[in-house]
């Protein structure tokens, strides 16, 4: 059997595997609808085993990496779920208070990708915190569907006051100048818009597909890089009025869409990822916050 190319596979398989992602199908429907595309020798095991995450070998930066500190912390949210774990992750040499980044994962949990996207915002000069939103339940459970049915348990607003404390965590950390934005993925890009609502003194939020907020627009003070990919229609939708309101309000936003690129497009471990789109905004991302940050 020839090995499987993310040319090979069609878009509906994306798709459907978007609407698995964010439960709108059940797993059983998922395998079932997947089957439909298991032809010319591509069997539902290999699809299957293409398009779910290689958390192996895709990640970038290591845990050890001696060019970082990176460590578990716990913090308080009151208004949330308490006691939050999350990663902590900041240059190993850094001499002065480092300008700071809350990074938010997707609808699972804080798994390795996203542990992976804090190493690397911590290695690009920044003192990162990546909490774990299902820390009250117990943590990340070690794979994404399990994550995905625990995240369905809490009560998103909650989760929001979770990070919004990590910011307040790190704002008062004595290695952080006080100075901090937000980046989030899919789930963590509609935690990034609506703390750009909640947070008055939030430095900048960098949206990454995220769903977007319908009220106190007006409330918005932080810059906002939002990120989109070209196929993702479902968040797509909402942002003509999103942006709408952003000019009417007179707010600060650069806002790109990224050719042919899927939803998630920046997660490197499934087949979702696209290189170009991804590296150029990460690079997007780290120059936004530096200028807005330092």
């Amino acid at each position: 059997m020839k090995e499987l190319r993310k040319e090979d596979i069609k878009q509906e398989v994306f798709d459907l595997y978007d609407d698995y992602a964010h439960n709108r199908v059940s797993r059983r429907l998922f395998i079932d609808k997947l089957s439909t595309y298991a032809v010319g020798g591509i069997t539902v095991s290999s699809l299957l085993s293409f398009i779910s995450p290689d958390y192996v070998k895709k990640i970038q930066i290591q845990a050890d990496d001696p060019n970082l500190k990176s460590e578990y912390i716990h913090y308080d949210s009151p208004k949330g779920g308490g006691s939050i774990k999350a990663l902590l992750s900041r240059p190993a040499d850094a001499k002065e208070q480092l300008p700071g980044i809350v990074v938010v994962h997707e609808n699972r949990g804080l798994n390795p990708h996203i542990e992976d996207v804090g190493r690397r915002a911590g290695l690009a000069g920044f003192i990162s915190v990546a909490p774990d939103a299902l820390t009250p339940l117990g943590g990340y459970p070690g794979n994404d569907d399990d994550g995905r049915e625990l995240q369905r348990k809490r009560d998103r607003d909650e989760m929001l006051e979770d990070f919004i404390a990590a910011f307040e965590y790190l704002k008062n950390h004595p290695e952080c100048n006080g100075n901090v934005g937000v980046v989030g993925f899919c789930f963590g890009g509609w935690i990034s818009n609506m703390m750009a609502v909640k947070v008055p003194d939030l430095g900048a939020a960098v949206p990454f597909y995220g769903g977007q907020p319908t009220e106190d627009i007006d409330k918005i003070n932080a810059p906002l890089l939002l990120h989109f990919g070209e196929l993702d229609k479902r968040v797509n939708e909402g942002w003509p009025a999103y942006e709408a309101a952003l000019k009417n309000h007179g707010k600060r936003y650069e806002a790109y869409m990224y050719e042919n690129a899927n939803h998630g497009f920046h997660n490197d471990t499934t087949p979702r990822f696209d290189r170009e789109a991804a590296e150029l905004a990460w690079k997007r991302t780290i120059d936004f916050f530096k200028k807005e940050l330092t």
